[in-house]
């Protein structure tokens, strides 16, 4: 159990920073290379269609509010993101992506839906039922620090 253990810990370790790493590489070949990692995951955490408070956008993101806002005051100049006022209370400032952050955001979770069929191919039921709860408890685990 401790060689497979230490061959699970180095996997995760490497697929995270190699995902990091493939996210960078990608954007600076493309269109949107004005971006950064950091910045496209905020545009995916805005989302196509739901118009998120910065405050909802900071806590799914796991960051500060002043964080955030200074992310979204670099997308809305880029002209990946806008903020509207909430048509039933004024006071409420709500975040909404632009075309150019849409098409961004639908590149984008294209490309996680790719990298996770990739991952899951050629597993059987019992093979993705263990991988999801093993991706719970990791879920867990992340959501609670």
């Amino acid at each position: 159990m401790n060689h497979l253990y230490k061959e699970i810990n180095d996997a995760l370790y490497n697929t995270y920073y190699g995902i990091n790493r493939i996210e960078e590489q990608e954007l600076k070949k493309s269109r949107f290379k004005d971006l950064t990692v950091k910045e496209m995951h905020a545009i995916d955490a805005i989302t196509m269609y739901e118009q998120l408070t910065t405050s909802e956008v900071a806590k799914k993101l796991h960051l500060s509010r002043a964080t955030v806002t200074s992310t979204v005051d670099r997308l809305v100049k880029k002209g990946y993101a806008e903020r509207v006022r909430d048509e039933t209370d004024r006071r409420i400032v709500r975040l909404k992506l632009t075309k150019k952050g849409r098409v961004l955001c639908r590149a984008y979770r294209a490309y996680h839906n790719m990298m996770v069929r990739s991952f899951l191919q050629n597993l059987d039921q019992d093979e993705l039922e263990t991988i999801y709860h093993a991706f719970k408890n990791l879920e867990k685990f992340v959501n609670a620090h």
